[in-house]
């Protein structure tokens, strides 16, 4: 894609630096007031008195009075601002995991709608580890205790709630799409072209029916004036398994290895250790989310545990036609996660 036409340099909340974004918490961390907590447990209890599943919670059913307020805001912050947030001070040592998970999908529900995060149609995803390894093709990262790579999930906003942390590790780590575009386009706008083709991605086994078992999908796409980003490198380079998926060249190698060395690079990421009660909320489409490998504790009840939300959120950007083969709809508001044939939308407490 020939890049002329595209900004030399993209300004804006989102395109922010790490080191930055570290020195002042105030830009991304919001902490929860007695209050807060207070609006936000009042609407758990109403909505497990109805005895519903937690999967098809709505913002009607999960009353809010004055932190209804923020997160207006915080969703404002994600589609227009900074694209980061962390609401920290959720007393979850005093809640069961359901509890827990009832305010989890309640705020989501506030925020946007839940999507399925795999073909089973979980809404409400557990992160931790499973024993998988990254070697194999059919695997999901989160699944290992491995360190993982800058990526973005499919939905537009991802939202996580730490319940546990691991004994070491597992530091979250955030850099923008945006700030590295403008690196590559200063330093070598000749390889930045590159991660607008159509490169392959890795479906990993969940395939919609008729479906290839990857996707076209490029790391980059210009539309609308917003730049876009979607990106697994673990998922682009195995997608080369498949005879018929496009061969990278070199130029695209090396394209890819600057995007992830520039996200590597401590003078544009930044990270945070979640404590537990912590929920961070990250815009994918222009932000990258990664996570430090770590050690975890050998009691079965001590072990990292997060939960994870997608979200697809109203009044969000346009996405160009190339993501229905991700997202099935690309309609603003009801978009996003992975669906195929046998998915049934819940969400599994364990």
């Amino acid at each position: 894609m020939d890049i002329s036409h595209l900004p030399s340099k993209i300004t804006g909340p989102a395109a922010w630096v790490g080191p930055e974004m570290a020195k002042d918490e105030s830009c991304w961390l919001y902490r929860l007031s007695p209050d807060d907590i207070s609006d936000l447990e009042n609407a758990a209890r109403h909505y497990l008195s109805l005895r519903r599943d937690i999967g098809a919670v709505t913002a009607a059913d999960f009353p809010l009075t004055a932190f209804a307020g923020h997160l207006k805001a915080l969703q404002k912050q994600l589609l227009h601002g900074n694209g980061i947030e962390v609401l920290r001070g959720l007393p979850i040592a005093d809640y069961s995991q359901e509890f827990a998970a009832t305010v989890f999908c309640g705020i989501g529900a506030h925020l946007g709608s839940a999507r399925s995060q795999n073909a089973a149609g979980h809404i409400l995803g557990h992160v931790r580890d499973l024993g998988a390894s990254s070697k194999d093709p059919n695997a999901r990262i989160y699944q290992t205790a491995e360190r993982q790579t800058f990526h973005t999930d499919s939905a537009d906003v991802v939202g996580l709630l730490c319940i546990r942390e691991a004994m070491e590790g597992g530091r979250s780590l955030l850099v923008s799409a945006e700030t590295i575009y403008n690196r590559m386009r200063a330093l070598r706008p000749d390889l930045l072209e590159k991660l607008f083709d159509p490169i392959p991605t890795d479906r990993r086994g969940e395939v919609p029916d008729g479906a290839s078992p990857w996707m076209t999908i490029p790391p980059l796409s210009w539309h609308e004036g917003r730049l876009t980003v979607f990106y697994q490198r673990q998922y682009i380079d195995s997608a080369q398994r498949f005879e018929d998926a496009m061969r990278l060249s070199p130029a695209h190698v090396e394209a890819l290895d600057m995007f992830d060395a520039l996200a590597n690079d401590p003078a544009l990421h930044f990270g945070m250790q979640l404590q537990p009660g912590d929920m961070q909320f990250v815009y994918n489409h222009s932000q990258l989310h990664d996570r430090t490998g770590f050690v975890d504790w050998l009691e079965a009840s001590k072990k990292r545990h997060l939960l994870r939300l997608w979200l697809s959120v109203a009044g969000d950007r346009a996405l160009p036609e190339c993501f229905r083969q991700r997202y099935g709809s690309i309609e603003i508001g009801n978009r996003g996660g992975i669906v195929t044939k046998v998915t049934r939308l819940h969400a599994p407490l364990d």
